[in-house]
């Protein structure tokens, strides 16, 4: 068995290269379309999987989930009964940035982009059941259509895309998340951000934007990680 590449050696074959250059080459389209109605759904999705992250960490420390809101500005809410406040506060943001990570580690493999779609696509529908407004319901349905589209087109055509659409949606998630943080927390302060309420509840000495500071930055460690990881996966 050959040892891992770690120190990327010999870099950049093809694979690497075309898998550089699509990252890039999303960046540019995604900061292009940014303020368009193109990228809404994409972003949508970003917030779906924030507010799905503080789900999770609701239910793993024993608490209920009444309820998933995502609304048309961007913005959603999660309301849960018990469980542990410090540790779902953060999940919601630093929860999107890590399944950022996973779909563009997923995008490396046709089979963990199989994975990764069919994952995403289970989560909207098991979604669909709890949300709250129509909004939600919409982009559930909408997006688990979208998969079934490009995942029949990938399985019955030549037309092999499944492994771009999950790395733009892992783009896109890890992009829209680190800026969803420095907007919220640090270029202005909105009292009802997460940030804000973990800076209530933790005993640490440190306010809402150094708390979106942190983020930020483990936020962006995580978009770094899944270049890198990516990298030494096609090696």
């Amino acid at each position: 068995m050959s040892s891992v590449n770690w120190e990327l050696k010999g870099c950049c074959k093809q694979d690497q290269k075309i898998f550089l250059a699509t990252i890039g080459i999303c960046t540019v389209v995604i900061l292009a379309l940014w303020r368009t109605i193109l990228l809404t759904p994409f972003k949508l999705i970003t917030v779906f999987l924030h507010e799905a992250s503080h789900a999770i960490a609701c239910k793993l420390t024993c608490g209920h989930v009444e309820g998933i809101q995502v609304h048309a500005n961007e913005g959603g809410v999660t309301q849960t009964r018990g469980g542990v406040y410090w540790v779902i506060l953060p999940a919601g943001y630093l929860g999107s940035s890590f399944w950022g990570m996973v779909f563009i580690l997923a995008s490396t493999n046709l089979l963990t982009a199989r994975i990764a779609a069919g994952c995403l696509g289970v989560a909207l529908l098991i979604v669909l059941f709890v949300a709250k407004n129509w909004t939600l319901r919409g982009l559930c349905i909408g997006f688990i259509i979208f998969l079934a589209v490009f995942w029949f087109l990938q399985e019955k055509t030549s037309v092999r895309i499944l492994r771009y659409i999950i790395l733009f949606i892992g783009v896109m998630n890890s992009l829209f998340s680190v800026y969803d943080i420095y907007d919220d927390t640090i270029s202005r302060r909105v009292n009802s951000s997460d940030a804000e309420k973990f800076a209530e509840v933790c005993p640490c000495p440190c306010n809402g934007v150094g708390w979106g500071v942190i983020w930020g930055l483990i936020s962006f460690m995580f978009l770094c990680g899944a270049v890198y990881l990516g990298l030494v996966i096609l090696s």
